[in-house]
């Protein structure tokens, strides 16, 4: 197949390009630099300079690429910019859309996340609601992440897939990177929320997997969703860094219950490789 992948440079995007091209797959993907555009050349797709937020530049690059279906895996978190992120969701998101409509593309697989659903005491599947009463600042994402999955579902054929937490390489779960930097400067707890993570290598996998799955929206987490006060001191440990307070009480929000990923795996034949961030952690240092 032709494959256009928005945000090929991305900490997923980066592992899904190799994948993809192993498989015969005829790739090209975007990156706003040219540094971006030479890595992609090396993971041997076509790079093109394209950013997401200039709907011509992605018209021209959509339209001269004809993908037989498009990836999305833009962000905009490089630089801690929720702000801009939120923009790559909504206006990235909605220029990507229209320009597969004008080149005829009519399947697209996209990026969202597992932690906007509304409270509950479960780990949520993919029928619980998005947290869309959620107060401010949470409804700034909850805003953002509607309106990514509702461009995107004006494509009749469709997967959005529902990440968990991303952890591993070119992530801010990852030696280093943001949590590190955090944990060592005494700035986290391990408290009652509760999470799902899934390994940056299994969310590319899963996305691999995705291009043959039917339309709808997926949870791609692992197996275990587990409250801060177990997996907080466990990634402290395997990135060598110090161990977070933790506290006494049982209190989180609501929506911070984690995600059941039982739909990929019983039914969608999708196994992590890392089937629980107990082992994923050990990978990271």
């Amino acid at each position: 197949m032709r494959i256009f992948v928005a945000g090929a440079t991305g900490a997923i995007g980066r592992q899904l390009v190799p994948l993809l091209v192993e498989q015969g797959h005829q790739v090209t993907g975007t990156s706003r630099s040219g540094h971006g555009v030479a890595l992609v050349n090396s993971l041997g797709a076509e790079g093109v300079l394209a950013d997401a937020l200039d709907a011509e530049r992605l018209h021209e690059a959509v339209g001269a690429a004809a993908p037989d279906v498009i990836v999305h895996q833009l962000t905009a978190l490089g630089e801690l910019d929720f702000a801009a992120h939120g923009r790559v969701r909504r206006e990235g998101t909605r220029n990507l859309v229209d320009a597969a409509r004008a080149a005829g593309v009519t399947r697209m697989l996209a990026q969202s996340i597992a932690w906007a659903y509304e409270a509950g005491g479960e780990p949520a599947d993919e029928t619980t609601p998005l947290d869309v009463d959620a107060p401010a600042p949470r409804s700034g994402t909850i805003g953002s992440v509607r309106a990514l999955e509702e461009a995107v579902t004006e494509l009749d054929d469709h997967v959005i897939l529902r990440y968990g937490l991303l952890y591993g390489p070119g992530t801010w779960y990852s030696a280093d990177e943001q949590v590190a930097r955090q944990l060592r400067a005494g700035e986290l707890t391990a408290d009652a929320a509760v999470s799902s993570f899934v390994h940056v290598e299994d969310a590319a996998l899963a996305a691999l997997a995705a291009l043959d799955w039917p339309a709808g929206a997926v949870n791609v987490v692992d197996d275990e969703p587990a409250a801060a006060r177990d997996w907080l001191p466990a990634l402290a440990e395997a990135l060598g860094e110090p161990a977070p307070p933790v506290a006494t009480d049982d209190t989180r929000a609501g929506w911070q219950r984690g995600a059941t990923n039982a739909l990929a795996r019983n039914k969608l034949g999708w196994t992590p490789r890392y089937p629980t961030w107990r082992t994923g952690f050990t990978s990271l240092s």
